[in-house]
């Protein structure tokens, strides 16, 4: 019955159009109130511990660092350094977008940031020279959501640090799946450039393959980035934390070799990186609060009983997950139904025997189906921002409607086998 009755309030609060964070933590504190007899002091030392989390300091450096490369027009210059060997391939730029985009997501860690840089840098230059505004936009929006599955991702820091997973194994554990679904966009935009030339203009003969490479070549400093974050948790020289100010540090050097850093820039980023980690730490607080309550009062176990009882195969279960998170994907952000739900299906799921790191991976991969999921799919109105209006919601959607639906195909796969998933983890244990 409290299960029915938080699921109705908090719809009802989304529905109205409350603040998330004031919602879930009002709800909690009810919870509290009503089961508790008021005694919130309960929640104190759960929140306390996450909240006070040393790995969760690496939030907020990764946006900033992610804020740098945007407000510096770093991106620019990647963009313009790989475009050369991407060309090349059937689809030519399209290629380009989600090359990119897998570039700068192994760098911002943000699926919004790496939407509004590439889609920034490469929007204007595609539609002037004459490609399709759809394969433009769905290569685009789709490219962007790699941003929270290629490490280093916020999304699996905040679930490491909530559910006391090891975030090294997590973001180790995303970079098959990462590779696999860019490599499935990639061949879904070389397939219908084939069956469908008239997307991508004609245009001169590709550069030759030797001076593509000497201009590739000159993305070498992003390569000492990419190390800078993610080399060094690889190796085990930095923590999440400590690679995460590497990164920052080395964007600030990049960007002042190239003379791309004002104080005007920096400070725009310091606003911004104070803005989107003050509203993700509210959401947090919100979710902590929640989470302690229907954890006290048992509400997780009765959730694992009713669905034993059920009769269903995990595999049903999961699917069920699955479902769940894809119509809460239509109206809530992925962060946000991140920390919402994993109170119920962090311990339904690892106690059906599924592992906690695979779990993580899925979780980031239906959390990007929301992201291009109508009414409220973030990267949806970020292209829509970026295209300058021209392209509407329904518009954008229908464009990303093919790499949804591939996201869906991968989800399938590593759910038939997890190893996928987990093979990189475990040779490095």
């Amino acid at each position: 019955m409290v299960f029915v009755v938080l699921v109705l309030l908090l719809a009802l609060c989304l529905v109205t159009g409350n603040l998330l964070a004031t919602t879930v933590g009002l709800l909690g504190l009810v919870i509290l109130y009503f089961e508790f007899g008021a005694n919130f002091t309960v929640i104190g030392n759960g929140i306390w511990n996450v909240v006070n989390s040393f790995t969760l300091t690496a939030i907020p450096v990764f946006i900033l660092l992610g804020a740098i490369l945007e407000q510096t027009g770093l991106a620019q210059r990647i963009y313009s350094a790989v475009s050369p060997l991407f060309e090349r391939l059937p689809g030519k730029l399209l290629q380009t977008n989600i090359g990119v985009a897998t570039i700068f997501s192994a760098i911002s860690g943000s699926s919004t940031a790496t939407t509004a840089v590439t889609g920034s840098v490469a929007y204007k230059q595609l539609d002037r020279l004459g490609y399709d505004r759809s394969a433009v936009v769905g290569s685009l929006g789709a490219g962007g959501t790699l941003g929270i599955l290629i490490p280093p991702s916020l999304a699996l820091i905040i679930y490491g640090s909530w559910m006391d997973v090891s975030i090294g194994r997590l973001f180790i554990a995303g970079v098959v799946p990462g590779i696999m679904l860019s490599s499935l966009f990639m061949i879904y935009i070389g397939v219908t450039a084939k069956l469908r030339p008239e997307i991508v203009p004609e245009t001169e003969r590709p550069i030759p393959l030797g001076a593509a490479l000497r201009m590739s070549a000159q993305a070498w400093p992003f390569v000492v980035l990419v190390f800078a974050v993610l080399g060094t948790i690889f190796l085990g020289l930095a923590t999440p934390t400590e690679s995460a100010a590497l990164g920052v540090v080395a964007a600030i050097l990049l960007a002042l070799l190239y003379r791309e850093l004002s104080l005007v820039k920096l400070w725009r980023a310091l606003r911004a990186t104070v803005v989107t980690f003050s509203t993700l730490v509210l959401i947090l607080v919100g979710a902590l609060v929640l989470g302690q309550a229907i954890a006290l009062i048992g509400l997780p176990k009765q959730l694992i009983l009713l669905v034993a009882e059920s009769g269903l195969s995990p595999t049903m279960i999961i699917i069920m997950v699955y479902a769940t998170y894809v119509v809460l994907g239509c109206f809530v952000g992925p962060l946000e139904m991140m920390l919402i739900t994993l109170p119920l299906t962090f311990p339904l799921v690892t106690g059906l025997g599924y592992d906690p790191v695979w779990f993580g991976i899925v979780l980031v991969i239906v959390s990007e189906i929301g992201l291009l999921t109508p009414p409220l799919g973030v990267n949806l109105f970020v292209m829509m921002a970026v295209t300058g209006g021209r392209v509407s919601l329904g518009e954008a959607a229908t464009a990303c409607l093919p790499y949804w639906l591939l996201m869906l195909v991968l989800l399938a796969i590593i759910t038939v086998e997890p190893r996928i998933v987990l093979v990189l983890p475990d040779l490095v244990k």
